[in-house]
């Protein structure tokens, strides 16, 4: 029996690697989130991590935990593993699975790991779950962040047209109604509404200025159901009609009216909602018409929105989808609409393109698949 056996297990590493790597995959395997991930992820940062072991090993490294691993593969690993969908606890087991793994070669070449080489062992392989669970949790943190921040912009923006419809339609019926009427409380009502407007138009733009972070973890969870699209469509033109009336826009509904398809009815119309809302602020004078038809592919529809206005630049047409993406001429814009509608068209498993001839208009085409 090899006592001082430092050297025998950096060496038996090195030359049984592949045998050790596929005894760890096999299983590793059983974790749920690694089932279904070829060999190149599975293994990712390991064959490297082997080759840190057994230079400590042959060095006898004194070295703390984290100068041994602070500029090794262990971080980029856990960032690794979040991206292929594993969970804590399956970082932790799949070293720990390696531990068991270099306990049963060695045991396999009559070496017992004990004193210096079980610290080194340990040390390293402990050191890397400390530095892959550490980029784990941190990049989830930002992950889980930015999609918290990503919400609350789009929930922002889109509020945003419902209120433009409510202060337009309060000044024409104030203008009809209540200029001159001598009914003190319409007119009182008619100040409020427009004051109330008002504020909640500045709670918008302050909280879309400073991007404030919610406390709780939030997300957009899709309920589809096969809904008909005429009528949402059709009330949606009523509720812009305001918006479309001041821009003198006419606004035309050309879906089928036995047409249904099968999404989410609230992100269905908050897409429908960007869109039609882009296309009445590039088209005034002239008309926006929402269409929609079967396709061949499995029950998918495709939809769109085109105008006849004044088109989008060739040079701006593939950004048009970025997030903070605005036309330079419109300040008010906050780049988000688009993005938005691509958000929510591609959450539905469908993709969302645009033509434009600059002069001529503009058309934006989504599809919704089928059930």
């Amino acid at each position: 029996m090899i006592t001082d056996n430092v050297d025998a297990l950096a060496d038996i590493i090195a030359r049984q690697e592949d045998a050790l790597l596929l005894q760890w995959r096999e299983q590793i395997r059983r974790l749920p989130s690694a089932r279904g991930l070829d060999v190149p992820t599975l293994n990712d940062h390991i064959p490297g991590l082997l080759a840190e072991l057994t230079v400590a090993l042959r060095t006898k490294s004194d070295e703390t935990i984290a100068e041994t691993l602070g500029e090794g593969s262990p971080p980029a690993h856990g960032r690794q593993r979040l991206s292929d969908g594993f969970d804590l606890e399956e970082v932790v087991a799949e070293y720990n699975i390696l531990r068991g793994c270099i306990h049963d070669l060695a045991s396999q070449h009559g070496l017992t790991l004990q004193g210096r080489t079980f610290f080194i062992l340990n040390r390293v392989l402990d050191g890397a779950i400390g530095a892959a669970v550490q980029t784990f949790a941190t990049q989830r943190a930002v992950d889980v962040q930015q999609r918290r921040e990503e919400y609350l912009a789009f929930v922002m923006h889109d509020l945003r047209t419902p209120l433009n419809v409510i202060a337009l339609a309060t000044n024409v019926l104030e203008r009809r109604f209540g200029a001159d009427s001598n009914d003190t409380d319409a007119v009182r009502m008619f100040h409020a509404l427009r004051r109330n407007v008002r504020q909640l138009e500045m709670l918008v733009a302050k909280v879309m200025e400073e991007n404030v972070n919610l406390q709780t973890e939030v997300g957009v969870k899709l309920e589809r159901r096969q809904l008909d699209l005429w009528p949402l469509v059709e009330a949606l033109i009523h509720d812009v009609h305001p918006v479309a009336g001041t821009a003198s826009t006419t606004l035309v509904n050309e879906i089928p009216e036995a047409l249904t398809v099968f999404a989410d009815a609230s992100l269905l119309r908050r897409i429908l909602q960007n869109l039609i809302a882009n296309a009445i602020a590039y088209t005034p004078r002239g008309a926006v018409t929402i269409g929609a038809r079967e396709t061949l592919i499995d029950g998918a529809v495709e939809c769109w929105v085109r105008d006849d206005g004044a088109g989008i630049p060739a040079d701006r047409l593939a950004k048009v989808f970025e997030k903070g993406e605005s036309d330079p001429d419109k300040a008010a814009g906050a780049g988000l609409g688009l993005a938005i509608a691509k958000t929510f068209v591609e959450g539905h498993g469908g993709i969302i393109t645009v033509d434009s001839v600059e002069g001529a208009g503009t058309t934006f085409r989504f599809t919704l698949p089928g059930r």
